[in-house]
């Protein structure tokens, strides 16, 4: 008798446990067993509306910019601020953050220029960098056309958004973006690329996505080893403007 036969005789051997069977011997079980009590998870305060919440970094709150600074020579961040939002000032440079960030939950609101101008990448475009390298694109993308991967919400040259969900150019816009650095080996050696999702105006439009690289306006996407890097906004020569932005660590 071969080996093959052998098994299929043993298999029809093991006996059969009923769905019956089974609820039956869990009902014997005492429930204690899969409880976990420790950790207990930290309280937080929720914000309403869109505002941060007790645990969160305030990085724009409508006032001032003194958490971030100038890509140019690591000045002061030089953009317009008034009304309770800053906007972008054509010519002076996009500005990071003061502060680098790894992991995080970042939540940031922005709104294209009123007047409509131009048409596809020229619409009200600017960039939410993440890490200083992976780019989650601001545009105008209500009645504008452009290449998908690069339409408002899209992670820049690599994953165009399931949906489109952008609100008129005078109507302010929500990005809830849930972040997951890339880890590197001793070597510098990519171990884990970095993972991405987006909520734009509360749509999923980006579903926990790997990250091939930075997002790059030429070329394929390549690592860079790094450790925890500032967030960038971009300066693209159009009038985008943020407010009520903050961030968690994870």
């Amino acid at each position: 008798m071969n080996l093959t036969r052998i098994m299929m005789m043993a298999a029809l051997t093991l006996p059969v446990v009923s769905a019956s069977a089974q609820d039956w011997d869990r009902e014997k079980q005492d429930p204690r067993a899969t409880e976990v009590w420790e950790p207990i998870p930290p309280k937080v305060t929720p914000g309403k509306n869109g505002s941060a919440p007790s645990d969160a970094i305030v990085l724009f709150d409508g006032t001032s910019l003194t958490a971030w600074a100038s890509d140019n020579q690591n000045g002061p961040a030089e953009w317009t601020v008034e009304n309770g939002m800053m906007t972008v000032k054509p010519g002076k440079g996009g500005i990071h953050t003061k502060q680098s960030f790894g992991d995080c939950q970042l939540h940031v609101e922005w709104r294209a220029q009123q007047k409509i101008e131009g048409e596809g990448q020229g619409r009200s475009n600017s960039g939410i960098f993440l890490m200083g390298q992976y780019e989650v694109q601001v545009l105008d993308s209500y009645e504008s056309r452009t290449y998908s991967n690069g339409q408002a919400s899209s992670v820049y040259k690599q994953y165009a958004p399931l949906v489109n969900a952008c609100n008129k150019p005078e109507e302010w816009q929500t990005y809830d973006i849930i972040f997951s650095a890339p880890v590197f080996d001793e070597k510098g050696r990519l171990d884990r690329p970095a993972t991405v999702t987006v909520l734009h105006n509360g749509v999923l439009v980006q579903n926990h996505v790997t990250l091939l690289g930075g997002t790059q306006y030429k070329g394929l996407p390549v690592y860079q080893t790094h450790g925890k890097l500032p967030i960038g906004l971009q300066d693209h020569g159009n009038l985008v403007s943020f407010r009520n932005i903050w961030i968690r660590e994870l």
